[in-house]
Parts: C-alpha cells; structure tokens; sequence
C-alpha cells in the first residue's frame, strides 16, 4: 500500500463574502455603490419568484469578472439584503472592483 503525505497536499482557495441591499424593479442592473457595510445594487426584476437572485448573480459575475459558477447567495435567498460568497477573489479585490464597477 501506498502512503501519500498529507502535508503536500493543501487547498489553496481565496473567496470573499459580500453583504448587499438589493432593490428591484429598477430600469439597469447597476452597482450604486456602498451604504454603510454594504453593497447596494438594483435590478431590473421584480421582486419575487427569485429572478432578481438571477439579475444579482449576472451582474456581480460581470461587475467582478468572474464565473457566475464561482458566486453563491448564501444568505437572504428570499431577502432584499443577501450575502454572497465568491470564490476566486479576494476580498480587497472584490471591493476594488465594485468601487470601480468592474475590473481593470
């Protein structure tokens, strides 16, 4: 049998976990900005029916130049404040990126 060491062999991920408000209905997917400890975004969709989760993920993947495989709502499926985890980006880069709407 084979022994395999374990010290070699370590997960190296980064991710971030961002804390929105989310207002639907609006005329654009767009980032506004920060309020207070969070990220305020508006969607288009109406609130409900979970569309605006679609709209949050589409946008956030686009604004953070990532996979929307790599974003996951892990809390306040049903809320208009969520919070998202993202896989791949740090957290200062992600909030680089949101302050400049996207990446550079």
């Amino acid at each position: 049998m084979t022994s395999i060491d374990l010290t070699a062999v370590r997960a190296v991920t980064t991710s971030a976990r961002l804390r929105l408000r989310v207002a639907p209905g609006a005329r654009r997917n767009e980032v506004v900005g920060r309020l207070g400890d969070v990220w305020k975004l508006r969607v288009c969709s109406a609130p409900g029916r979970g569309a605006g989760n679609s709209d949050v993920v589409a946008l956030l993947a686009e604004v953070l130049d990532v996979d929307a495989r790599a974003l996951r709502i892990v809390a306040g499926q049903a809320s208009r404040d969520k919070v998202v985890a993202v896989d791949g980006v740090s957290l200062d880069e992600a909030e680089r990126r949101l302050a400049s709407g996207g990446p550079t």
